[in-house]
C-alpha cells in the first residue's frame, strides 16, 4: 500500500466523537476519549489516525463491538446497523479539546 493510499485509509478509520454519559465521565476521569470507528479498522490503525489527525500521544486502544438495536416502525420490524467504538487513553500531557473552550 503506497504512503498516500495509507494516509487516505487513516483520514477515514474515525467517524467522530461518540458523546454519551459514561464517554463524559472517562474522559474526565482517565483522560480517555471515546471515538466511533471503522468495522474493520484494527487497534494499531486507530492510534495512529489519533496522532495524526490530534497531534497527540495515545497510551492505550480499547476496541468494542456494538450490536445494533431491534427496532418496530408501526407493523415494520427493522435493525440498527451494528458499530465499533474505541475508547481512547491518552498520555498524560496530552489533550483533545471538542468544543474549543480554553
Amino acid at each position: 500500500m503506497s504512503i498516500a493510499a495509507r494516509q487516505e485509509r487513516l483520514m477515514s478509520v474515525i467517524y467522530g466523537p461518540h458523546l454519551s454519559e459514561k464517554s463524559t465521565i472517562v474522559a474526565e476521569e482517565n483522560n480517555q476519549v471515546v471515538f466511533k470507528v471503522r468495522r474493520d479498522a484494527t487497534k494499531a490503525e486507530i492510534r495512529q489516525a489519533v496522532e495524526m489527525l490530534f497531534e497527540v500521544k495515545v497510551d492505550d486502544v480499547t476496541v468494542v463491538n456494538t450490536k445494533g438495536k431491534s427496532k418496530r416502525f408501526g407493523l415494520t420490524r427493522g435493525r440498527r446497523s451494528d458499530w465499533k467504538k474505541a475508547y481512547v487513553r491518552l498520555a498524560p500531557e496530552s489533550r483533545i479539546d471538542f468544543l474549543g473552550t480554553e
